[in-house]
């Protein structure tokens, strides 16, 4: 019986049979991914991403559907707008993760493995930032203010920005910390993170990090910064951690699939940043309105913004339809000698 009770207690405003669940369908997931899809290191192509890809949104708008049955029609919608926008904020990620893979000269057959250890450490981070975001919220209402002035800003800024260079990852602050602070050897170690070698200076075998483990940190510390845009956006969509938290991580996983084959045509979205700005824009401003003219229907919301991210990939893949094809150079040398 005080087994049952632990079952059904609320956990975040939900019974933890709801966590509970959430939780085995992302193991079940990696499990799969890991010890059957990829359980030897192979160069993923374009049709085995889409159909990975594929396979993730199935489970995401599966579980979309299980939200809107068991929770109602508002949380239904609210999590398929909180899954549309972080799955479309994150896709400024891929180039920035294409650029580390360069830069530390991973080959495609290595790309998963630091994807897929980099997801279990999005699934911790975003857990702390998000457990974190709604004890603000609910605390402190006036936070939701602050995260729609946030968002409405960082939209406009992206809205007028110019397109800038590509970023020097050799002038990488955090690169450069762990290069003072590790032993790292100049050479991959097939897909190992760690191997033990002898140190030249005592002679003793200690373990060294590879640059593939270097790759995986700096992909987490990217993604960790655009966390910074994308939990404020989705907590103002909905102050629900459950929803918030669900649509994040399947967001995420299912963009790490989409990775391989969105690498290979992220020109071809040129125009999608505008889109995103307005979403960012959009998004903010309700928090606004609802204080003066009340909530703005749920399904309203979702119509808006999937009506401006379809609009821009749309008019992105219109326009660039004859741009040449910028295949990302997953194994070009690096731009630091000695990395590769």
């Amino acid at each position: 019986m005080e087994f049952l009770d632990l079952f059904f207690a609320p956990v975040l405003g939900k019974p933890a049979w709801a966590w509970m669940t959430f939780a085995g369908i992302v193991v079940t997931l990696l499990v799969l991914d890991l010890g059957v899809l990829h359980r030897k290191a192979h160069a993923i192509g374009v049709p085995e991403s889409l159909k990975l890809s594929a396979f993730y949104i199935a489970v995401a708008l599966a579980y979309g559907g299980w939200v809107w049955w068991y929770m109602g029609e508002t949380a239904g919608v609210q999590y398929m707008t909180a899954y549309f926008v972080e799955k479309s904020l994150s896709l400024d990620n891929v180039f920035v993760i294409s650029l580390i893979f360069t830069y530390f000269a991973v080959p495609r057959e290595y790309q998963h493995r630091v994807l897929f250890w980099g997801i279990l450490g999005v699934i911790i981070l975003r857990g702390i930032m998000i457990g974190a975001g709604s004890v603000l919220v609910s605390q402190f209402h006036w936070v939701l203010y602050l995260f729609g002035a946030f968002l409405v800003l960082t939209g406009l800024k992206m809205l007028f920005a110019k397109d800038h260079a590509p970023a020097d990852l050799s002038q990488n602050p955090l690169i450069g910390f762990l290069r003072r602070h590790l032993r790292v050897t100049d050479d991959l170690h097939g897909q190992r993170f760690w191997v033990k070698r002898t140190d030249p200076q005592t002679g003793r075998a200690t373990w060294w990090a590879t640059p593939l483990f270097l790759a995986l940190i700096v992909v987490e510390a990217s993604d960790l910064l655009f966390a910074v845009d994308s939990v404020p956006a989705v907590f103002a969509i909905t102050t629900d951690p459950f929803i918030v938290y669900t649509s994040n991580i399947f967001a995420i996983l299912g963009l790490r699939a989409l990775y391989f084959a969105l690498a290979a045509m992220v020109h071809r979205f040129a125009y999608l940043k505008y889109a995103l700005a307005a979403v960012l824009i959009f998004i903010g401003s309700k928090i606004y309105y609802a204080e003066f003219f009340g909530k703005m229907p749920a399904i309203l919301s979702l119509g808006v913004t999937f009506g401006l991210l379809a609009a821009g990939v749309i008019v992105s893949l219109v326009k660039t339809r004859r741009a040449p094809v910028a295949v990302v150079a997953a194994d070009q040398v690096p731009q630091e000698g000695g990395t590769q």
